[in-house]
């Protein structure tokens, strides 16, 4: 259910078709785990953070997509040489909707589990297994790392402040507990990326995370290390005043639009429902039709027993089994409930005068 803008649809549709014509197979047939990258003029970075990853994770074959955010250095080129499939978009529009397009890479190319990291160096390699091992046990859908469960080399007190009133209030939004709301590293299954809506640029971990929360997968955490920036600078907000407001309308837009997009689907029947009530409709229907069709034929059945019974002749001096005669007015035994229904048990104690012909 992911849903860009006209504008961003049009931008994902060129990149994704030029992705597949540079990589061919290799980008239609990827093997069970994508490891999927956003990256914006990481160049010096890039590289090495591609050939740390690990070929395998938890035993599954690995490809990385690189998915540059309108790089205006040697990103792209880097990424390649290290084997990466890439995809350049021409154009920067943040972070989100570069992995929004790198889910739709991994998902159109057959992958069944995403992993993602950052193109700066901050995340641990080797905490991918610990992420995805959950999702492979099946005892989640997504799992998320977090700095607070794991360890963290930085220092920016902005970002602790951060980290901790986000995850309490997406916490109290959600009834999940989450003790960490924008950690970069993260292992779901494909589909799980298809299912949530994504419209956001930036700050795409709160909307991911609440998105996904709130469409009943099973979200889990796990400990993870963040690590400091060794090369260049972040790209993330450190201005509190600038970096919270903006954090704080994608944490409150999301959770909002989530519970108005609920309560419209409780609303509306599933199509499960739908057909069941068609098939409640139609029993409802060819019942009725039944019970009509027998309604009218009973009087014509009951007429005819009648008409069978006066024509019948009345026994006259008939000898009983001691040799005696009958009377020649005894009427015929009555017939019991069971011989011929509750209409001729009646009228066989009717006077005879009674009786119509």
């Amino acid at each position: 259910m992911t849903s860009p803008e006209p504008g961003d649809r049009s931008i994902d549709d060129a990149a994704a078709s030029a992705f597949a014509a540079e990589n061919g197979d290799r980008g239609r047939q990827l093997p069970p785990v994508a490891i999927v990258i956003a990256a914006y003029n990481e160049e010096g970075s890039i590289g090495p953070v591609i050939d740390a990853l690990p070929a395998t994770v938890c035993g599954l074959a690995t490809a990385t997509i690189v998915v540059v955010d309108g790089s205006v250095d040697r990103t792209a080129a880097e990424a390649r040489e290290q084997g990466a499939l890439v995809c350049d978009v021409p154009v920067n529009r943040g972070q989100g909707a570069a992995l929004r397009l790198g889910y739709r890479l991994a998902r159109e190319g057959g992958a069944h589990y995403i992993v993602t990291t950052d193109a700066d160096g901050q995340y641990d390699p080797a905490d991918a297994e610990r992420l995805l091992a959950p999702v492979l046990a099946g005892d989640a859908d997504f799992v998320t790392g977090s700095r607070k469960l794991g360890s963290e080399e930085t220092k920016d007190p902005v970002r602790r402040l951060g980290v901790r009133v986000f995850a309490t209030t997406i916490s109290l939004l959600t009834g999940q507990r989450i003790s960490d709301p924008s950690f970069g590293m993260r292992a779901m299954r494909a589909e799980v990326t298809g299912a949530v809506q994504l419209q956001q640029p930036q700050y795409q971990a709160a909307e991911l995370l609440i998105g996904v929360i709130a469409r009943g997968f099973r979200v889990a955490e796990r400990p993870a290390t963040i690590r400091r920036r060794r090369v260049g600078q972040s790209k993330k907000g450190h201005n509190l005043f600038v970096y919270g407001p903006r954090f704080a309308g994608v944490v409150i837009g999301t959770w909002w639009r989530e519970r108005h997009l609920a309560a419209d689907a409780s609303r509306k029947p599933s199509p499960a429902d739908r057909l069941l009530n068609a098939g409640s409709a139609d029993a409802s229907r060819a019942a009725l039709s039944e019970d009509t069709s027998a309604d009218a034929s009973a009087p014509t059945s009951r007429r005819r027993e009648r008409e069978a019974e006066d024509a019948a002749p009345t026994p006259t001096g008939s000898a009983r089994p001691d040799g005696s005669a009958a009377a020649e007015d005894s009427p015929p035994a009555a017939p019991t409930p069971t011989d011929g229904g509750v209409e001729r048990f009646v009228e066989s104690f009717e006077p005879r005068s009674a009786k119509r012909t």
